[in-house]
C-alpha cells in the first residue's frame, strides 16, 4: 500500500486544484461508469449483511423504544446525509479499478494505514454532527407544530400530518429544512471524500475544494441532487433492500463525477 500511495506523499492546496465545468451529459455518464463499477465489484451483500440489518435493529431500538416513531421519515431521510461517508470503501474500489488494482473488499479499506486517514475520520465526524443537528431539528419542528405530547398512534399521527393545518405546516418546514440540510452535506462532502483518497489533503482543503466543485456547477449539481434523491427513494420503496443496489451504484458514480469535475 505504501507504494500505491507515493504518488500522494506531498499536501496539496485547494488552489493547485483545477475545477472543471461539467454538463448534464456527465451525470448520466458518471452513473453509467459507477453502474460498470458496481458490475465488476459487486458490491450489495456487504450493505445487505451489514448496513441495513445494523440500521434497521437501531431504528427500531430509536423509534419503539421512545414512541419517537414520528422520527422515522427524518431519521431515515437524514441517513442519506451520511451516504459520501459510508461510500469511502466504495470510491477506494473505483479508484483501484481505475489503475488496476485488486478489487478484493479488504483492500478498499487499506487507506485507514495512509496519511489520508485522519482527514477522512474528521470530514466523517462533521458529518455525523450534521446528521444529529438535522435529528434535533426535526425534533424541535415537531415540538413546534405538535407540541410536546407525542401522538397516541401512527394512524392518529398521519391523519393529523395530511388533514390538520399544523400537519401541513411541519411537512412545510422539515422539506424545507431538509433541503438546506442536504444542499449542505452535497456541497461539503461530494468532492471532498474522493479527493482524500486521490491526494493528500487537510480536511479544509478537501471541504474548499467540493465547496468550489458545486458552486462552480450549481445547476448541474442541484440536478444531481435530484438524482440522487428520486433514486434512494425508488430504493427505500422496497423496504430498503433496493438501496443495497442503489447506494453501490450512485457510491461509484461519485467517484467518476469527481473524475470529471476536480482536475
Amino acid at each position: 500500500m505504501a507504494q500505491e500511495l507515493s504518488f500522494r506523499d506531498v499536501q496539496v492546496a485547494s488552489s493547485e486544484i483545477e475545477i472543471r465545468k461539467i454538463g448534464v451529459t456527465d451525470l448520466w455518464q458518471a452513473l453509467k461508469e459507477g453502474y460498470d463499477d458496481f458490475n465488476a465489484t459487486p458490491s450489495y451483500v456487504p450493505f445487505l449483511i451489514v448496513i441495513y440489518p445494523t440500521f434497521a435493529v437501531l431504528l427500531s431500538l430509536f423509534l419503539v423504544g421512545g414512541d419517537l416513531f414520528y422520527l422515522a421519515f427524518p431519521l431515515v431521510a437524514g441517513f442519506t446525509l451520511l451516504g459520501p461517508a459510508i461510500s469511502i470503501g466504495l470510491f477506494e474500489l473505483s479508484r483501484r479499478r481505475e489503475e488496476g488494482l485488486d478489487l478484493k473488499w479488504r483492500s478498499a479499506f487499506e487507506f485507514i494505514h495512509s496519511p489520508t486517514f485522519a482527514p477522512i475520520a474528521a470530514l466523517s465526524l462533521l458529518m455525523m454532527i450534521l446528521y444529529v443537528a438535522w435529528l434535533y431539528l426535526a425534533q424541535m419542528l415537531y415540538i413546534g407544530t405538535f407540541g410536546m405530547e407525542p401522538p397516541a398512534s401512527l394512524a392518529t399521527f398521519w391523519n393529523e400530518l395530511t388533514t390538520t393545518r399544523h400537519g401541513a405546516a411541519l411537512i412545510m418546514y422539515g422539506v424545507g429544512v431538509g433541503f438546506l440540510f442536504a444542499f449542505a452535506s452535497l456541497a461539503l462532502s461530494v468532492f471532498a471524500f474522493p479527493l482524500l483518497l486521490d491526494k493528500t489533503a487537510s480536511t479544509i482543503t478537501a471541504i474548499s475544494v467540493s465547496l468550489r466543485g458545486v458552486t462552480g456547477n450549481i445547476w448541474v449539481m442541484a440536478i444531481w441532487g435530484l438524482v440522487v434523491t428520486v433514486l434512494l427513494t425508488a430504493g427505500a420503496f422496497f423496504f430498503l433492500i433496493g438501496l443495497a443496489a442503489v447506494l453501490p451504484i450512485l457510491g461509484h458514480a461519485t467517484w467518476r463525477l469527481y473524475r470529471k469535475v476536480v482536475g
